[in-house]
């Protein structure tokens, strides 16, 4: 590897990690465009989206570790909710990034733009009151959580970005859990996510170890200090925020696909 092109992974982990941290993601959401378009740009070789999604699952493990290790003492961790959607992601995105060596590379970006698209639809809905409950009064329907987490995880394993993207706005359309509680989970649940995305990558032979190591050290670095940066936050703000980020990233996707 290049000077230029160590560099140019590192800024693209760093900014997709500290905006892991800040919103509840995983990453992917930037990292995956970014890996995809911008080294080819720059005159570096490409990766396919079979290694840009190795990549990224690998990086998603660390950098969700970072962000929740960083939030451990605030207290927004809903534990039973991780459990149930954690269990179920797990499972489903194994499955999925496994199964998604015998798809093309045209199916692994097509299946991320739906991902997006369902996402950002989502994250526009109206959410009144939905940030007046404390910790220990969110109520959810585990049926629900368990089978959605379970679905989103088979979906997103299959391009390695752990799922955090589209369970954060089910947490908070569907769930109806306040947004702070949201990004803390979120982060936990997709680091459970990532434990079976990034095994199922490294088992497929997606995953490129220099590029990996490059994306990994960015993300314990920058996850960290946007988890932090987001328990300062307006609510709104950072929902504002997500809604842009996979509205962008959906617009990207589909205008390259079509």
């Amino acid at each position: 590897m290049t000077v230029e092109s160590i560099l140019v992974l590192f800024v693209i982990g760093f900014l997709g990690s500290f905006l892991s941290g800040l919103v509840g993601i995983g990453g992917s959401i930037i990292k995956y465009p970014l890996l995809l378009y911008v080294p080819p740009l720059l005159g570096m070789a490409a990766f396919t989206a079979h290694e840009v999604s190795g990549i990224s699952a690998v990086q998603v493990f660390f950098a969700t570790l970072a962000g929740v290790i960083a939030l451990r003492k605030d207290n927004l961790v809903h534990v039973r909710l991780v459990l149930y959607m954690g269990s179920a992601v797990v499972v489903g995105s194994f499955l999925g990034a496994y199964g998604g060596r015998y798809l093309s590379g045209d199916v692994v970006n097509l299946v991320y733009g739906l991902l997006a698209t369902v996402a950002a639809v989502m994250m526009f809905l109206p959410k009144k009151g939905l940030d007046d409950r404390k910790l220990e009064e969110v109520t959810f329907n585990r049926w629900l959580a368990t089978l959605s987490a379970f679905l989103v995880g088979i979906a997103s394993g299959i391009v390695g970005a752990a799922g955090a993207f589209i369970l954060v706005p089910i947490m908070l359309s569907v769930l109806k859990v306040p947004t702070r509680v949201t990004i803390a989970s979120s982060l936990a649940i997709t680091f459970l996510s990532s434990i079976g995305s990034a095994t199922g990558k490294l088992l497929a032979g997606d995953v490129l170890l220099w590029p990996s190591i490059v994306m990994v050290i960015a993300s314990v670095i920058a996850a960290p200090l946007g988890a932090k940066l987001s328990t300062r936050m307006n609510t709104k703000l950072l929902q504002a925020l997500l809604a842009v980020l996979i509205l962008g990233t959906a617009m990207k996707i589909w205008l390259e696909i079509l």
